[in-house]
């Protein structure tokens, strides 16, 4: 099969999980136990994509550095521990998985969760065995900074001109263009599409199960 890329690096949170619910309850738990103002879904949802040092500096900007560490710390606590909302994969998604595998692509994940978080989600779903490399803001800078997108190119030796990156937030778009390869948005996720659209990807789907062939439309 002839392909326009080679590697295909996923998002996770609101591209292949639907797991906004469970991080805004999260958020809200760490900012209870913190004593921190409780800001709006809208403010919360915003920064989920981030790092989660750079999601508290960004919702939290007076915080200490002392502050920033114990909200990250109860985060923590409650998405690995306490919180069990439920966070379904999108329709389709293991499907997909498995018709771009057998297809040939090289799948990886680079995405604002730490180590442990997505270790956890992996292990949960049955997914882990789909992707080459997974990178986490936790062991590298957080997006839109290309560093993780750098590192699972330099891992799999693969160029950015056959590199394809599939999010749902601003932050994914920025960090294909920092780290030069291509994007491509999904309309379902966290930020809007208008949002999105800005930041020129080579277009956008509605749901996951439309990747396939729209990679196949894709082949010149």
């Amino acid at each position: 099969m002839k392909k326009n890329f080679e590697l295909i690096v996923f998002d996770w949170d609101g591209t292949i999980m639907d797991s906004q619910q469970r991080i805004l309850d999260c958020l809200k738990a760490a900012a209870k136990d913190c004593g921190a103002t409780q800001l709006g879904d809208e403010v919360f949802s915003n920064v989920i994509g981030l790092g989660l040092k750079e999601a508290t500096e960004n919702l939290y900007p007076d915080f200490t550095a002392h502050q920033v560490q114990q909200y990250a710390d109860r985060y923590r606590y409650h998405y690995l521990v306490e919180n069990k909302t439920h966070s379904p994969l999108f329709e389709g998604t293991r499907e997909m998985l498995q018709r771009l595998h057998d297809a040939g692509y090289w799948l990886a994940v680079a995405t604002g969760k730490g180590r442990e978080g997505l270790d956890l989600v992996l292990n949960e779903s049955g997914l882990g065995a789909f992707f080459l490399s997974t990178r986490c803001a936790s062991e590298t800078f957080s997006k839109p900074h290309p560093l993780m997108l750098e590192e699972i190119m330099h891992e799999l030796a693969v160029e950015p001109a056959q590199t394809l990156m599939i999010g749902d937030t601003e932050y994914d778009m920025e960090l294909a263009k920092n780290a030069g390869t291509h994007c491509l948005a999904v309309s379902y996720g966290v930020h809007s599409l208008e949002r999105l659209l800005k930041h020129a990807p080579l277009g956008h789907i509605n749901h996951l199960h439309e990747l396939p062939e729209w990679l196949e439309n894709q082949v010149k």
